[in-house]
């Protein structure tokens, strides 16, 4: 899950920018800020009492009709995606982004300002790796509807390909790919958002786009240019003639690039992915991509990406020298055989602690569970965890030969898997919260080959020997 080679970056200093939102028409200003690592990117509306966070998370996608659009206690965020995607586009991995109003601005339609304005914060390297989800097996999602499909395949780097297809004439088929995210800045940041003739004149009766005009949104003509239809633009965008140019859109905006409209997809792609939270070492290819199936997408990814994160043993040698082997261990606690459950020390810290089992089939628990078919004892394995937990609480004493730890309460206990002669399990335990008046709250996994076997929530008190 992690690059070792790349650190977190965020943004050098607080920067802002000033311009309209799409739908509302309104002013609004967006301020990108430093924000520390591991933190990820958070909206805050500053207009809105008590200034309410909202991640960049995908579950707080309520709706894609016209942008992707986020709502957390009642508080939205719209059309986030150009925004996400500069941060993206441009490596920072932590970022803070404040708005006076529920949309950021539209500016020219695409995220080349966005970009220009992190650009003159600076990028700042910080202390802690960044985390990567490594793809090792195609994932896939399709709507049927519209046959709309996103997968991603096993990649050296995050790369890219969006395939366009409305079926008409003025549009036509294209696509539009990046083999690195540096590319983004000079190949994709600047493609514009698009529409069609028929949804503009739509979006207008709805009484929406009050933001947009003919700079901020390149428009192809699917249908007719009727008498009605000019005069519906002339007065939305405060234009007095309105034409079509030779290759099928409104007047007043050229084209960036030919695939325009397949680069701003693909740049839209990036921005709804970006709510998974976690960058992908991954190829995507996006055939006919929206922010319905883009999101759906995300939220499938982001699924497996957690469940890979739960089940995921820690990453350790077990042949180096243990912090404590099983002298050191018998030092700390009154178990003994045949009720000492654990065999080495891995790891121990403040808040975490990595025991190891080597499972024997002399152990004396198998002559009778279960004769011709051995299977250690669920509850002997939360003892063994709770040994292992025993040693990260009694660490934090100054003598712990004078005391003990004793159970209050096993919470959420799950067997997964079978636990059989000649397995190793590791034992995976973690403070849920500071250690206070002797109370201990830990949670853990138990992993036999990188497998997840037992997981549970621990409560244990620590107690002096001389007050029992």
């Amino acid at each position: 899950m992690i690059d070792f080679f790349v650190k977190q970056r965020t943004i050098g200093k607080k920067v802002s920018l000033t311009g309209v939102g799409l739908h509302t028409g309104k002013e609004v200003t967006i301020t990108f800020k430093p924000a520390p690592e591991n933190h990820g990117y958070s909206f805050v509306r500053i207009d809105l009492e008590g200034s309410p966070i909202i991640e960049a998370d995908v579950i707080y996608v309520v709706n894609t009709q016209r942008g992707t659009n986020l709502e957390k206690q009642g508080v939205s965020i719209n059309t986030s995606e150009h925004v996400l995607a500069s941060l993206v586009g441009m490596q920072v991995d932590n970022c803070i982004i404040e708005l006076n109003a529920s949309e950021p601005p539209i500016m020219d339609g695409s995220s080349k300002s966005f970009v220009e304005i992190l650009e003159k914060a600076g990028i700042v390297e910080q202390d802690a790796l960044r985390e990567e989800y490594v793809v090792k097996e195609n994932i896939s999602y399709l709507d049927e509807e519209s046959g709309s499909e996103i997968i991603v395949l096993p990649a050296d780097e995050y790369q890219l390909t969006t395939m366009v297809d409305f079926g008409t004439n003025v549009l036509g088929t294209q696509n539009a790919s990046i083999n690195h995210i540096s590319e983004f800045k000079d190949e994709i940041s600047n493609a514009r958002t698009f529409t069609f003739l028929h949804e503009i004149e739509m979006l207008l009766d709805e009484g929406l786009i009050k933001g947009g005009d003919l700079n901020n949104a390149i428009v192809y003509v699917d249908k007719e240019l009727s008498s009605e239809t000019m005069e519906k633009l002339r007065i939305a965008f405060g234009r007095n003639d309105i034409s079509v140019k030779p290759n099928g859109i409104l007047d007043n905006l050229t084209l960036h690039q030919p695939n325009e409209a397949a680069r701003h997809k693909l740049l839209d792609v990036i921005g709804d992915l970006a709510l998974v939270g976690t960058h992908i070492r991954g190829k995507v290819i996006a055939n006919k991509p929206g922010h319905m199936v883009n999101t759906q997408f995300a939220k499938k990814l982001s699924r497996i990406i957690k469940a890979e994160k739960r089940n995921k043993m820690p990453v350790f040698d077990i042949n180096k020298k243990p912090v404590k082997d099983i002298n050191a261990i018998m030092e700390m606690l009154p178990h003994r055989s045949p009720f000492l459950m654990i065999d080495k020390i891995l790891e121990l810290s403040k808040n975490h602690v990595i025991g190891l089992k080597n499972v024997s089939m002399n152990e004396p628990f198998f002559e009778g569970h279960f004769p011709g078919a051995p299977v250690m004892p669920g509850v002997l394995i939360v003892e063994a965890m709770a040994q292992t937990g025993g040693i990260l609480a009694l660490s934090t004493v100054p003598d712990p030969e004078n005391y003990l730890t004793f159970f209050l309460r096993i919470n959420n206990v799950k067997f997964k898997k079978q636990v059989i002669p000649g397995d190793t399990i590791i034992f995976d335990l973690k403070l849920d919260v500071p250690i206070r008046r002797g109370i201990v709250l830990m949670s853990g996994k138990a992993y036999v080959n990188n497998v997840i076997v037992t997981e549970a929530e621990l409560m244990a008190k620590i107690v002096k020997t001389k007050n029992i």
